[in-house]
């Protein structure tokens, strides 16, 4: 449900995938048969199985035609054609000022929210414009309904699934640096050269490119732009030189995302708070050679039990729920003149190396004014109205 999308489509949304295949679902179930998804991005995964996303498209719909549940908008937001478009061009305003705007009309989602993370405070602020509807009280509503939890709407498919293949991380990283080497075989170099010239060659030219939306942001293709700007522009061992630094760079890459897949299983699969999750049966995959006894009979059970209404002889992962932690705190380090979003996040930045620099620096600071006889030899530092930080005046 995405390899249709032409090259040149920046629009194309998880929103759309969902609505897409939702509809193939609904008719996969028409025909009594049982809708078999392959991940994959389990964001993707999650937005079919819960209701977790907010449709300004469908809600501009709704007011079009004139729907008695259409709230008022307070602001004229584009068509639902326009809309991914409105994000981009929100996304070019200074991070700053994006921010300021969403504390004026979401002032909760903004607390949410680090000011750099432009791609989302831009989308809230895109839900409140065509909607009327800050992004936080869409995001309540969803949690209060029957079945609802912290981390969205209910569930909305009750009998459903999920098998996780996962494997030692160790071999996973060999086997992903083997599976980058297979494409470039098969001829991933050329097909980046193709694409390049046939759909991005002119943005470059025109110093207008842009890795952050469509398919342009997508593994495999901005990790070699050296080499394709350059190719048959440079020496060839300096061509050679940038397209193993493009290799390298997407074997990173890669490693990366499936360790972010697998925290996201963890994180909103298993660690789901409420009883409205599927059970998710774990499938070692780390010696291939065990596959049928491993994998394949396993899995057969589960789905044969799964099809009948019976219990599997398999016991699903379980993990104890970590909703406890708030990952929307907002914390102030005035030490480090850093915004912290998330406990998790403070915890882990109270422990950095930068934040345990700049308390040495602070002790000896400390230090040399006790020795200078300073009638105030500490005191918390002080903010100014421009956000950075300076020593308090009675220290000076």
């Amino acid at each position: 449900m995405i390899g249709f999308v032409d090259p040149l489509v920046s629009n194309y949304t998880v929103v759309d995938f969902r609505n897409k295949a939702s509809a193939l679902i609904e008719e996969i179930f028409a025909r009594e048969k049982i809708p078999i998804v392959v991940g994959g991005t389990n964001y993707y995964i999650e937005s079919l199985l819960w209701k977790v996303l907010v449709d300004t498209k469908e809600h501009a719909r709704r007011c079009d035609s004139g729907s008695p549940i259409c709230a008022p908008q307070e602001t004229t937001g584009p068509s639902p054609q326009g809309a991914a478009s409105r994000k981009e061009e929100l996304e070019q305003l200074d991070s700053h000022e994006l921010h300021r705007r969403l504390r004026q009309v979401d002032p909760e989602m903004a607390a949410r929210l680090h000011p750099r993370n432009k791609r989302k405070v831009a989308r809230s602020l895109q839900v409140f414009e065509e909607t009327g509807i800050p992004h936080s009280e869409h995001l309540h509503r969803q949690q209060e309904e029957d079945g609802g939890s912290p981390l969205g709407g209910p569930l909305k498919y009750p009998h459903s699934c999920i098998l996780w293949l996962y494997a030692d991380q160790a071999v996973l990283d060999e086997r992903l640096d083997k599976r980058v080497d297979a494409m470039l075989a098969a001829g991933l170099l050329e097909e980046l050269l193709d694409f390049h010239q046939r759909y991005n060659q002119q943005k470059v030219a025109e110093d207008c490119q842009d890795y952050q939306h469509g398919i342009f942001q997508s593994i495999g293709f901005k990790e070699f732009h050296e080499y394709l700007i350059t190719e048959g522009k440079c020496p060839k061992e300096t061509s050679a030189q940038l397209q193993e630094k493009g290799i390298q760079a997407l074997k990173r890459v890669t490693k990366k995302y499936a360790r972010k897949q697998n925290k996201w299983v963890r994180n909103r699969f298993l660690t789901r708070p409420g009883p409205h999750v599927p059970p998710v049966y774990g499938l070692e995959v780390t010696d291939l050679s065990q596959w049928d006894e491993n994998v394949l009979k396993p899995a057969l059970q589960i789905v044969e039990s799964f099809i009948q209404g019976q219990q599997p002889l398999a016991e699903p992962v379980k993990m104890e729920s970590k909703m406890l932690e708030d990952k929307w705190s907002h914390h102030m380090c005035e030490l480090c003149d850093k915004i912290i979003i998330g406990d998790r996040e403070w915890a882990a930045h109270t422990k950095s190396k930068t934040h345990v620099y700049q308390l040495k620096k602070r002790w000896k600071l400390h230090s040399s004014l006790s020795s200078a006889g300073s009638r105030a030899p500490y005191t918390e530092t002080q903010g100014d109205s421009d956000g950075t930080e300076n020593l308090g005046r009675d220290q000076i």
